[in-house]
């Protein structure tokens, strides 16, 4: 899609095997989910492909994406509108799940998950676009997908945009300590651009007891030499 990733199945798919080969820590409890990044993979691939990388091994084939919304404002969620998902290495089912339903197929904070998430044999997406909710809603959508059985959450967020480097790091870490401990008040739109997917996560991990573990921190500086202006990327599983 666009410049995200290669428009060509081999090379996608070569690209993909090596984001995957990394030796990840062991986990050693039950994996609900991960959160990764979505900016495009020569950037956030590696960071991402850490995450991904537990799900090897996973029973489920089945995968709930919850990403912002990039390109129409939105308040509540929406799913999408069409039957299937179309990538370079095939398509996947989309089941929507009660969610309200919008053609959501130029969110690339989804589309970015999709070869992964073929590439590791899942079968069935159920991509929500989360935009503008209170902690309220956050539970209600947390309590709504967690009846979805057989499924792993695949929370889709960059960190901080456009800072210089040091700022960015510091702004980071703090956001990274929000994610860990459950803290919302620790989480605003500058820190994040899937803060509202992020709250739906944190309500859920309160509901489940589960805490996020940091897997991988990067930001674009590390990997273009470029450190006047940033985006930061994180990948966790929980």
């Amino acid at each position: 899609m666009g410049d995200w990733y290669p428009s060509d199945k081999k090379e996608l798919a070569n690209l993909l095997e090596k984001f995957l080969r990394a030796d990840s820590k062991v986990y050693k409890k039950k994996i609900t989910g991960i959160i990764v990044p979505h900016a495009g993979y020569a950037y956030s691939g590696d960071v991402a492909g850490k995450a991904y990388s537990f799900l090897k091994n996973t029973r489920h084939k089945k995968a709930i994406v919850l990403a912002p919304s990039h390109y129409f404002p939105l308040i509540g969620a929406v799913s999408h509108s069409e039957s299937e998902w179309i990538s370079p290495l095939g398509k996947i089912k989309v089941n929507q799940n009660g969610f309200e339903k919008n053609n959501i197929s130029q969110e690339h904070a989804i589309d970015n998950q999709v070869p992964f998430l073929l590439k590791l044999g899942f079968k069935e997406i159920i991509p929500i676009v989360v935009g503008e909710i209170d902690s309220d809603k956050a539970r209600e959508i947390a309590e709504k997908i967690m009846n979805i059985k057989d499924a792993v959450l695949v929370i889709s967020t960059d960190l901080s945009h456009f800072l210089p480097y040091d700022e960015a790091v510091k702004k980071d870490k703090s956001t990274i300590h929000a994610i860990e401990f459950l803290e919302a008040g620790g989480l605003n739109e500058n820190s994040a651009c899937g803060i509202f997917p992020l709250l739906v996560l944190i309500e859920l991990c309160k509901i489940k007891r589960l805490k996020p573990e940091l897997i991988e921190y990067k930001n674009s500086g590390d990997i273009t030499g470029d450190k006047s202006s940033v985006v930061g990327y994180s990948s966790f599983v929980f």
